[in-house]
């Protein structure tokens, strides 16, 4: 019974990664993709390896602080154009974002 316990909540683990990646995709689509996928003001274009690369090796924490605090300077804004957004469902748009660049 233990066995079919632990394989349950494996499972659970399994389907609760591929949802949050799915979400991360559809915050994307909803609220990242008219910047990211035209380059709006300076945004890093989803897919561009070699704009991505430099951004990436800063690590994921600092790209989640951008995400979620913005980036002065710059056209990104805290959680961009998705002031609804958790701070979770940002941390997964960034990991498809990121996901897809590299």
């Amino acid at each position: 019974m233990n066995k079919l316990l632990l394989a349950c909540a494996a499972g659970a683990m399994i389907f609760s990664a591929s949802a949050m990646a799915a979400d991360g995709e559809a915050i994307y689509k909803k609220s990242c993709i008219a910047c990211h996928l035209s380059g709006a003001a300076g945004a890093p274009i989803l897919g561009n390896k070699d704009v991505w690369a430099p951004r990436i090796a800063q690590g994921m924490d600092v790209l989640y602080d951008i995400a979620l605090n913005g980036k002065p300077g710059t056209g990104m804004l805290p959680k961009g154009t998705c002031a609804a957004c958790s701070e979770d469902d940002l941390k997964a748009a960034v990991d498809y974002m990121v996901a897809q660049s590299q």
